[in-house]
């Protein structure tokens, strides 16, 4: 999956939004994390280890995420109930006029026929539904100017 946003939250917004794994996560995120899912197993000042699901979608995923970098967050699947891995990355620069831009890229590795399916559809028809999803969230949290 593929795709690039604009937000109106500035690059350290995003970075922080992205970032947040205390339990204000399911709030910035609600419409695509589940709270049923959702559980952080390691935190760390640039890295993350949480296990993350969406709401009415049967898969799950621990990721291990890193921004060490902070204009660019990479993430990488180390379990998940429908695949054998995959990985990601969220590149963050300022805006024309203020605000971001976002490019995200994103691979699973779906080792049942079943499951292969289902990313497949994910990634080449969801990423419009996505970008539109974390830019609704995004402009959510710069418009609240949680800090």
């Amino acid at each position: 999956m593929r795709f690039d946003l604009t937000t109106k939250a500035s690059p350290e917004q995003v970075l922080r939004a992205m970032t947040d794994f205390t339990d204000r996560r399911l709030e910035i995120w609600h419409k695509t994390l589940d709270p049923q899912v959702y559980e952080v197993r390691s935190l760390g000042d640039t890295s993350a280890v949480a296990r993350e699901g969406s709401p009415r979608v049967p898969f799950w995923v621990v990721v291990d995420y890193d921004w060490s970098d902070p204009t660019l967050i990479r993430w990488t699947e180390v379990e998940s109930n429908h695949g054998d891995g995959g990985a990601g990355s969220m590149r963050i620069a300022p805006g024309d006029e203020g605000g971001s831009r976002v490019h995200v890229e994103w691979t699973t590795h779906a080792v049942r026929t079943r499951d292969r399916i289902a990313m497949f559809l994910l990634h080449h028809t969801m990423n419009r539904v996505i970008a539109r999803m974390w830019r609704q969230a995004l402009d959510r949290y710069a418009e609240s100017a949680v800090t």
